[in-house]
């Protein structure tokens, strides 16, 4: 029979708790130390995930130089996805909080996701998503946000500025012309919708399957900056 087996534990910045990674079987699994048990990501079940870059990214592959920015490295399939769907010359940024999870993606957890953290278009490094948005005025053609649980903040309450008015009108700022932002959530929000359309984006809700077509549906925002 299968079961859980701690492989290592990540400690979350600023006291917000610390991440678990598990074997389960020929898969792994990341959890929230002390939590209710409910997993956060599967190697196993990650088609939302995927989506979260294959929508945009498609969507931007024929521009130049393309540049677009992930917000959370998770188990690495976001990147791997958006490192499918773009050209030779793009770049992919990615901002982790928790430096235990580039350690991971690293290691064998990685190979699950094909090493895309190897790719020479990728850049990952250890920061708040919320610091490059920031800094970066029209520095992207893509945001993609996968850094809790959605607007609802589940691991830390400051992720809740990323969905608040002020945080999506930041994203904005940090878009090129026609940008896209791409935002990850476990369901839907209908307050949500209404302040990406407040925030200077016109938006649209898919919903997905989190694996193949059938099964747990999550919902994907994709807002493209109106001007």
């Amino acid at each position: 029979m299968k079961r859980f087996v701690l492989i290592d534990t990540a400690a979350i910045p600023d006291d917000g708790g610390a991440l678990c990674l598990f074997a389960y079987g020929d898969n792994f699994v990341i959890k929230i130390q002390g939590g209710n048990g409910n997993q956060l990501m599967n190697t196993r079940t990650h088609g939302s995930e995927d989506a979260l870059a294959e929508i945009p990214c498609k969507r931007i592959a024929d521009r130049p130089n393309a540049r677009v920015l992930i917000g959370g490295l998770g188990m690495g399939f976001t990147l791997a996805s958006a490192l499918k769907h773009l050209g030779r010359d793009a770049e992919v940024h990615v901002a982790e909080l928790v430096p235990g999870v580039i350690d991971w993606n690293r290691g064998p957890l990685g190979e699950k996701a094909g090493m895309p953290i190897n790719d020479p278009r990728a850049r990952v490094v250890r920061s708040d998503v919320a610091d490059i948005v920031n800094s970066e005025p029209k520095g992207f053609d893509a945001i993609m946000l996968d850094v809790d649980n959605g607007p609802e903040g589940l691991t830390r309450k400051s992720n809740s500025w990323l969905y608040s008015s002020t945080g999506l009108e930041a994203c904005a700022k940090a878009l090129r012309p026609k940008g896209l932002l791409a935002v990850w959530s476990a369901s839907a929000d209908q307050a949500f919708s209404q302040r990406l359309s407040k925030s200077g984006f016109t938006a649209e809700e898919v919903q997905v399957f989190a694996h193949g077509n059938r099964g747990t549906r999550h919902t994907i925002w994709i807002a493209q900056k109106r001007s």
